[in-house]
């Protein structure tokens, strides 16, 4: 049975390894769910521990949703009805789920009519439906609907019926957030940020080394010797420099949302802004940019180039500001942003660039195109592949 649970997983493109396959067989096979059943409960068990198991990344939870509801409900990959409807598989898993009092009354239409029926409506339906007595769907009295009334039926799709009185509930997935596809959050931005993570003991000795205490005490005649080590902490340290105002006010939701998941996940972590390109100055206070400046040269002398260097701007503006003095909007700037951005990669080699623009643009602006070659084509999209190609790339 559950071969083939792991060949659905493996055809929904999850990195579903045989090693983790058999480690779930082991976790079944010392009882640590109960076997599936009729009640919600031991499946919901076997649900987390196959997730626990066999899923390694968040983001690839909606995948497992996807593929655990099609090998268990049957309904969000099983569209293919011009082959022959397993409906002897369909009838199995129905009967699971049904009490004494349901199986009395799907008596009245007859299991086979009812497997029959559900297979010709799914041959003839080509579109969604809702109302009515007969398509497969929501509202009405056809026994395939959902939210409809018929005593004797089976309920496809949405979280819960009227009536309380379907054979099958069809439940939705609980973790489409976390797929590569959907748009940023600030949970989303955290989990890819996570790849940029170097782990090491600092600070004071006051978390239990068990191992050691162990050792300690064995080696001490049986008399407990407790050993502490410093608590672990990611020791990655961080240079983010943003750009804000003009072009950048209509990316400015989704760049705190980054900013906020960055001060969270990475303790040792510097900013300071700039405006369309880095010249000889930057800040950290918007409202008092003119009169509290961090000269970009001292900025480079302070911080080692232990640090990573990450840029986030959308590079949208006109070519002569990177490549010409005096190009800046704001004021007559001595030397080109491109000097600027040159002396920071020279002086931080781990470095990359988010764009919050789409990258489809790209290409068809030209200061974009300047930009990103400064970085040695180190520009990323400001999205979750984005976000951990970056990151996979500053940890090397």
């Amino acid at each position: 049975m559950l071969s083939d649970f792991f060949y659905t997983l493996r055809s929904a493109k999850l990195p579903v390894t045989v090693k983790e396959y058999l480690a779930l067989l082991e976790a079944l096979q010392h009882g640590v769910v109960g076997p599936v059943s009729t009640d919600g409960y031991k499946i919901d068990d076997f649900y987390y521990l196959s997730r626990t198991v066999l899923v390694k990344d968040e983001k690839h939870f909606d995948k497992f949703d996807r593929a655990f509801a099609a090998y268990f409900k049957g309904v969000d990959m099983v569209v293919d009805f011009t082959k022959d409807i397993p409906l002897e598989w369909l009838r199995k898993n129905l009967e699971l789920e049904l009490s004494e009092e349901e199986k009395a009354k799907i008596e009245a239409m007859g299991w086979d009519k009812l497997m029959e029926e559900l297979k010709k409506r799914f041959e003839e339906q080509k579109e969604r439906h809702e109302g009515g007595n007969r398509m497969i769907g929501t509202g009405g009295t056809s026994p395939f609907g959902a939210n409809g009334y018929n005593p004797q039926g089976i309920r496809i799709g949405q979280a819960g019926g009227r009536n309380k009185s379907a054979v099958k509930v069809w439940d939705q997935r609980a973790y489409r957030d976390y797929d590569d596809s959907q748009e940023l959050g600030t949970r989303n931005i955290k989990v890819a940020l996570r790849r940029l993570r170097k782990f090491a003991r600092e600070g004071t000795p006051e978390e239990l080394d068990l191992d050691d205490t162990i050792r300690s005490t064995a080696a001490n005649a049986g008399y407990l010797d407790i050993k502490l080590v410093p608590e672990r902490h990611n020791k990655v340290k961080v240079l983010l420099l943003m750009d804000v105002g003009g072009t950048m006010d209509e990316h400015i939701k989704r760049v705190e949302e980054l900013f906020s998941a960055a001060k969270l996940e990475f303790k040792h972590m510097e900013f300071f802004y700039f405006h369309n390109c880095v010249y000889e100055f930057m800040w950290k206070n918007n409202r008092r940019r003119f009169s509290e400046k961090f000269l970009t040269q001292d900025i480079i002398r302070k911080y080692n180039k232990d640090y990573k260097l990450i840029f986030v701007g959308d590079a949208t503006m006109s070519p002569y500001e990177i490549l010409q003095p005096g190009g800046s909007v704001e004021y007559n700037n001595e030397e080109a942003g491109v000097e600027w951005l040159q002396r920071l990669t020279t002086a931080f080699p781990k470095f990359a660039w988010i764009n919050p623009e789409p990258q489809g643009v790209w290409e068809y602006r030209q200061s974009i195109g300047i930009v990103n070659q400064l970085m040695n084509h180190r520009m990323f999209p400001l999205t979750l592949q984005g976000l951990e190609g970056a990151m996979k790339l500053l940890s090397k």
